[in-house]
C-alpha cells in the first residue's frame, strides 16, 4: 500500500467502501436475521402510514427491497448495506471539508472497524441506517448554508436563491431522517445550540430559512403523526415511557448507569471508545472555533441524553442509541490519527493501534460469522465461552434463523391448513417463527408486550380457527395468556433447532382449538384481550 496521501485519499476510502460494501453483502446474505430483524419482518410486508416502535421508511426500504429482491436475508437487509456504503462516503466528504482528505480516511476506517456501526449498524435490518445516512446528508447540506468549512460562505444579501433552496433540501433530508428514527429531534437541537451559542451564526434565528426547513420536516413527517393519531399516540407512549420513570417513583440506579457505559464501551470497541469520547472533550474544550462547536453539539446531546437517563430509566442492552453522537465524533478522531501519524513520537504505538484494531474486527467478525453460520464452536471451542450471556443457551443462536420451524409446519400440513394460524409467547419470538414461516401464517403475540405485533394481524378475522403456538420455556405464559382463548390447548413434541447437526435449544409447540374471546375478564392491558373486545390494542 503507498503512503496516504492528500492526492490518494480519495482512491483509498472509495476502494475501503467498495471492498466492505460486498464483504457485508455475504453477511447478509447468509447470516440468520437477529431477533429484532426478524420482528420488524411483518413490517416490511405490511404497508402502513407508520409502526408502533419506530417511524415508516426502513420498513417500506425493505418491502420494496424484498419485491425486488426476494424473501430471503439479503433482500430484507440490502438497504443496509448500501446505506451504509453512502453513510461512510458522507463521512469522507463531510471530514474532508472540515478537516482534509487523510482525515476523512481515518474516520471512514475507524467507523468500519468498531463493533456497533460495522455489523449492527451496516448489515442488520434496523432503522439506524437510515437515519445515519439522512443525518449525515443533512450535516452536509446544513454546512453549506451556514458556511462550516466552506472557503467562501453564502452572502444571505446576494445568495439568497441558493440560502433558500439549501433550507429546502435541508428540510427534506430532516424529513427523511424523521421518518427513520425519533433520534433526528437531537439532530435539530444540536444545530439550535450551535447556532445560538455562535454570535457569528446568531442571525439563523431571524432568517425564514430554518423555520421553512422545520415546516417540511414536520409536513414530511405526517405519516407518523396521522398514524399516531389514529392509534392512540401508541408510539410516542411507548418511546416516551422508555425515559420515564416507575410507578414507584424517582429511585437513581448507578448499575443502570455504569452498565450503560461499559456497553457503549464494549459496543464501539474500548480502545476505540476512548479515544472517541476524548474527541468530546477535545471539541468542547475548541468549541469556539467554529468547526470544532459545529461537531461539539453535534455529537454531545444523543451520547449525553441517552446516557444520563438510564440512572432511572432502564434502558436494557440499546448501546447504540447513541450512535450517532459517536459517528459525529469520528472526524476529530480521523483528524487526531492523522496529526499522530505524522509525528515521530506518536507514529509507531498509533499503527500498532490501527493494526490491533484491524486485526482484532476482522478475526471476531471472521470466527462470529463462521460459527453463527456452522455453530463450530460448540464442537471445537471451551464450552464456557458460549455460555458468557448469562444463560444455558449460546448467545449466537440469536442470529439463526428457526428453519426448523417451517420443517415442523410442512411435515405436519400446518402451513397449507387454512384454518390453521400461528403463535407465540414473546414478541421477538413471535418474529422469530414469523419469519422462519416467510410470512405465510397470520400470526399472534400471546403477551401484554406485544408491540407492533398487535397492529399487523386482526384476531377477530381469526375466531373460530385452530393454531400453533411455539414457546421457548414459556408455559407460565402458555397457562395465563394462551389457555383463556381457546377449547383445548395440547402441548406436542418439541422442535430441536439444529445448527451444525448439534441440537442448541428446544421449542415448545402446542396445538390450540377453536380462538375465541376470554370468557372472563382478562388483563386490562393485553392488546389481544382488547381488540377480541373491540378497542384499540394500547390507549384507551
Amino acid at each position: 500500500m503507498k503512503k496516504l496521501t492528500e492526492d490518494n485519499a480519495r482512491s483509498y476510502t472509495l476502494t475501503l467502501i467498495i471492498v466492505t460494501f460486498f464483504i457485508r453483502l455475504l453477511i447478509a446474505a447468509y447470516t440468520g436475521l437477529g431477533n429484532g430483524e426478524s420482528y420488524y419482518f411483518r413490517g416490511a410486508l405490511h404497508f402502513d402510514w407508520s409502526y408502533f416502535d419506530q417511524p415508516p421508511l426502513f420498513f417500506w426500504l425493505g418491502g420494496l427491497s424484498i419485491k425486488l429482491l426476494g424473501l430471503n436475508n439479503l433482500g430484507l437487509r440490502f438497504p443496509t448495506v448500501l446505506l451504509f456504503a453512502g453513510t461512510s462516503w458522507l463521512l469522507f466528504l463531510i471530514t474532508r471539508k472540515l478537516f482534509n482528505a487523510k482525515a476523512g480516511f481515518w474516520a471512514v476506517t475507524v467507523m468500519n472497524l468498531s463493533a456497533v456501526f460495522t455489523v449492527a449498524i451496516a448489515c442488520w435490518y434496523q432503522p439506524d441506517a437510515p437515519l445515519m445516512f439522512f443525518w449525515m446528508l443533512s450535516t452536509w447540506y446544513i454546512m453549506r448554508v451556514i458556511g462550516i468549512g466552506e472557503e467562501k460562505p453564502l452572502n444571505p444579501a446576494t445568495d439568497s436563491r441558493k440560502i433558500y433552496m439549501l433550507w429546502i433540501i435541508i428540510g427534506i433530508c430532516m424529513g427523511l431522517a424523521t421518518l427513520s428514527k425519533y433520534h433526528v429531534l437531537f439532530l435539530f437541537a444540536g444545530v439550535f445550540m450551535f447556532v445560538s451559542t455562535n454570535k457569528n451564526q446568531r442571525h439563523w434565528l431571524k432568517h425564514p430559512g430554518p423555520y421553512l426547513a422545520v415546516l417540511i420536516t414536520i409536513l414530511m413527517a405526517f405519516p407518523v403523526l396521522w398514524w399516531n393519531y389514529k392509534n392512540n399516540w401508541a408510539s410516542f407512549v411507548f418511546q416516551g415511557s422508555r425515559a420515564g420513570t416507575s410507578n414507584e417513583g424517582l429511585h437513581l440506579h448507578i448499575d443502570w448507569f455504569l452498565r450503560s457505559i461499559l456497553g457503549q464501551a464494549v459496543w464501539l470497541l474500548p480502545w476505540i471508545w476512548f479515544p472517541t469520547v476524548k474527541q468530546l472533550w477535545v471539541t468542547y474544550k475548541l468549541r469556539q472555533q467554529a468547526t470544532y462547536g459545529f461537531i461539539f453539539w453535534m455529537s454531545v446531546l444523543p451520547i449525553v441524553f441517552f446516557t444520563i437517563i438510564t440512572l432511572w430509566a432502564d434502558l436494557q442492552y440499546h448501546f447504540h442509541w447513541q450512535a450517532p453522537g459517536y459517528m459525529m465524533l469520528f472526524m476529530p478522531l480521523g483528524f487526531a490519527i492523522d496529526k499522530k501519524l505524522s509525528d515521530s513520537k506518536a507514529k509507531r504505538l498509533t499503527r500498532r493501534w490501527l493494526n490491533f484494531s484491524i486485526y482484532f474486527t476482522i478475526i471476531t467478525i471472521s470466527v462470529l460469522g463462521l460459527h453463527m453460520v456452522t455453530g463450530f464452536w460448540q464442537s471445537y471451542g471451551p464450552k464456557w465461552v458460549v455460555s458468557l450471556g448469562g444463560g444455558t443457551v449460546d448467545p449466537t443462536i440469536q442470529g439463526v434463523d428457526f428453519d426448523d420451524v417451517m420443517t415442523r409446519f410442512e411435515k405436519e400440513g400446518w402451513i397449507a391448513n387454512k384454518n390453521i394460524f400461528a403463535g407465540s409467547t414473546r414478541w421477538w419470538l413471535t418474529g422469530k417463527v414469523d419469519w422462519a414461516l416467510k410470512g405465510k401464517k397470520d400470526i399472534i403475540c400471546f403477551n401484554p408486550d406485544a408491540r407492533n405485533m398487535a397492529f399487523l394481524v386482526d384476531p377477530n378475522t381469526l375466531i373460530g380457527k385452530d393454531a400453533i403456538i411455539i414457546g421457548e420455556d414459556h408455559q407460565d405464559t402458555v397457562d395465563e395468556d394462551v389457555n383463556p382463548f381457546f377449547d383445548s390447548v395440547t402441548k406436542l413434541a418439541d422442535i430441536p433447532v439444529i445448527r451444525g447437526g448439534i441440537v442448541e435449544e428446544h421449542l415448545q409447540v402446542y396445538y390450540c382449538k377453536n380462538f375465541h374471546e376470554s370468557a372472563k375478564p382478562f388483563k386490562e392491558n393485553y392488546p389481544l384481550y382488547r381488540q377480541l373486545k373491540g378497542l384499540p390494542p394500547f390507549g384507551n
